[in-house]
């Protein structure tokens, strides 16, 4: 595949600060390299956590990916997806849409179909999930929990760094959202796995992930076989949801890079 535009979609908890790495390394290979924020997130992480716009409350899936579609379609040809997490999960909503050249979901949060009722999922997710009314607030995340979810395995100081540096308040919806999927006929995390029309598919899964367990993501990339479009699948050991950040990110990175060469 030619030198494109890549556009990368990070996920929840998180802002396009997530990407740094990848967009320096990307940008190096002769990439365009583009990391838009979820709408009402084009702050930096200490204006987030100060003051968290109104508007995030009540925040949902359908309105993200919208949002995204907004910007694949003003390029002037079809650019290569990355997405993290629910930016993977996005990522496969888009190319399903018909739009992009190519994407890579990493640790892709479950489509509608993929059942991640796990310990590690429920426990990583509970502080929200019993949150009041959170499907219409802005929810937080304590050091503890976004220890557990995204670095559990990795030194302390790498995990304070991560979460002051990274961590900021989210939507509460996409969560319901995500948990209500399977009772919800219109749900917005459905996808058309069938779908032989879409563009190549790369799903990788880190083999330490405590909130998108590598046998989820295994899952989702399972449920393509009903499809003729190119779909791969690749698996990190040691990673954990802290994937495209961790120490030894490079290779993930270069593995994504040797795909992309060889479409």
């Amino acid at each position: 595949m030619s030198k494109k535009t890549i556009i990368f979609l990070h996920g929840a908890w998180v802002t396009p600060r997530c990407w740094d790495s990848f967009l320096g390394y990307f940008t190096q290979q002769g990439y365009t390299c583009l990391a838009p924020a979820w709408p009402h997130k084009d702050k930096s992480v200490k204006e987030l956590r100060l003051s968290p716009p109104a508007e995030l409350a009540g925040l949902g899936l359908q309105e993200i990916v919208d949002h995204y579609a907004a910007i694949i379609q003003q390029q002037p040809e079809p650019p290569i997806l990355i997405g993290h997490s629910f930016g993977g999960l996005m990522t496969q909503l888009l190319l399903d849409r018909g739009l992009g050249a190519a994407g890579v979901a990493i640790d892709p949060a479950p489509p509608k179909g993929v059942m991640a009722v796990k310990p590690s999922v429920l426990k990583s997710l509970s502080g929200v999930l019993f949150t009041w009314r959170g499907w219409r607030k802005i929810v937080t995340w304590s050091f503890p929990e976004f220890r557990y979810a995204f670095v559990h395995s990795l030194p302390e100081q790498t995990q304070r760094e991560a979460y002051e540096t990274h961590v900021v308040p989210e939507t509460g919806r996409i969560f319901f959202q995500a948990a209500l999927a399977p009772l919800s006929p219109a749900s917005p995390m459905a996808l058309n796995f069938s779908n032989s029309k879409r563009a190549p598919l790369l799903i990788i899964a880190g083999k330490d992930d405590k909130i998108v367990p590598q046998s989820v993501v295994k899952s989702t990339y399972g449920k393509y076989r009903q499809s003729q479009a190119k779909t791969d699948y690749l698996e990190f050991d040691g990673r954990t949801h802290w994937i495209i950040a961790q120490d030894g990110w490079e290779d993930v990175a270069g593995a994504i890079e040797d795909w992309l060469k060889k479409l």
